[in-house]
């Protein structure tokens, strides 16, 4: 499995294989492309608000699109995708509502968390997205257990778990992996490489050609995908997922691609990576891409974008002016929803706060 092949689909002028044309219809690459839209006008906004104090905490996305678009058009509706944190692309596709995602970002009284999560630790039970936690690669033993629960009852559903190539490092990557293969579990594991673990590069973290063929290790097939390339990663994630819900068991798939933007907020890539390395990566922009090849089979036009961005600016910034005019959760929602039955020592420890918060606000407003 050494020397794995690099999988490509497009060419330089957004064509392709007749062959690889039905991988999407036109309709999936019209919405594809919608969503990378909006998913940079989001980016950019986002970033925006944490700058101006609007917002905690922010991660982008800008560049690794396909990667995350092409995997998830690859499954159906009820198949869980277990996210790492920088996924909002599957939100997107499964077309979960703006507000939904705003009022987690923000943490008003309409998130459905009520603010106890980080920002973009999403959970939408009714779109099939787990909840995020912010250890790295916790979720990928919990997708092991899922597809594994799903073989035992018969659902014929599929798991699909992300991970940056640090997750790989971890321990949980590694008992993962053995556990889908040992018991044959239908679960894909995508591993995000954007070449940085935060400012750690990737020759800090393996001496392996590549992180695709550590899946010979784990009894199960491993492939190197263009991440920038979505119908590419489509190909690639479609076989596995039908390979999956056959009975074939787990697959590793390391899409290579790049993170245009910082690893979040908090995180200033030019101290670690040289604008040569940024402007060779833009070459490949995975929007730029997939515009060429929706313009090449006739389905997407420059006129067709500028609408379309138009239109989600001028939503985007409606639907968060609404968001942000909700107030925050009320303050005792802090000690409900977890325990059935609350013990009179935290019945103790929740007065005592309540009293002690009301004393603050006295003081805040009293007018000396």
């Amino acid at each position: 499995m050494a020397g794995l092949p690099l999988f490509s689909i497009l060419n330089e002028d957004g064509s392709c294989e007749e062959a690889y044309r039905g991988l999407l219809t036109d309709e999936e690459v019209r919405q594809a492309l919608d969503a990378m839209i909006l998913n940079r006008i989001l980016d950019r906004r986002l970033l925006m608000l944490q700058r101006q104090g609007r917002l905690a905490f922010w991660m982008t996305s800008r560049g690794e699109e396909a990667t995350i678009l092409g995997s998830a058009a690859s499954l159906l509706p009820d198949d869980p995708i277990f996210l790492s944190y920088r996924e909002l692309g599957c939100l997107l596709w499964r077309r979960i509502p703006l507000p939904l995602i705003f009022n987690q970002l923000i943490g008003n009284s309409r998130d459905l968390c009520l603010g106890r999560q980080m920002p973009v630790h999403y959970c939408y039970k009714e779109w099939a997205i787990p909840s995020v936690s912010s250890p790295v690669g916790t979720q990928l033993p919990h997708a092991c257990g899922f597809g594994y629960a799903a073989k035992m009852r018969g659902t014929g559903q599929v798991a699909l778990a992300f991970c940056g190539e640090g997750t790989a490092s971890e321990g949980d990557f590694h008992t993962a992996l053995n556990f889908a293969g040992v018991f044959a579990t239908p679960t894909i594991f995508v591993i995000r490489n954007n070449g940085y673990a935060i400012s750690t590069p990737e020759s800090s973290q393996t001496a392996a050609e590549s992180l695709a063929i550590r899946a010979e290790g784990y009894g199960m097939p491993g492939f190197q995908v263009d991440g920038n390339d979505l119908l590419a990663v489509a190909k690639v994630l479609g076989e596995a997922v039908a390979r999956a819900r056959s009975g074939g068991g787990p697959t590793l798939v390391e899409a290579m691609t790049y993170r245009m933007g910082p690893h979040s907020t908090a995180d200033d890539p030019s101290a670690y990576r040289s604008d040569d390395e940024a402007a060779e990566w833009n070459r490949l922009d995975p929007y730029e891409r997939l515009k060429s090849h929706g313009i090449w089979r006739g389905v997407w036009s420059e006129e067709e974008e500028a609408t379309t961005r138009a239109t989600w600016d001028e939503r985007v910034v409606s639907t968060l002016a609404e968001c942000e005019r909700h107030p925050p959760p009320r303050i005792e929602s802090l000690f409900e929803g977890v325990l059935e039955t609350v013990s009179p020592q935290l019945e103790a420890q929740r007065d005592a706060y309540l009293a002690a918060h009301r004393r603050r606000q006295q003081d805040e407003f009293e007018v000396p």
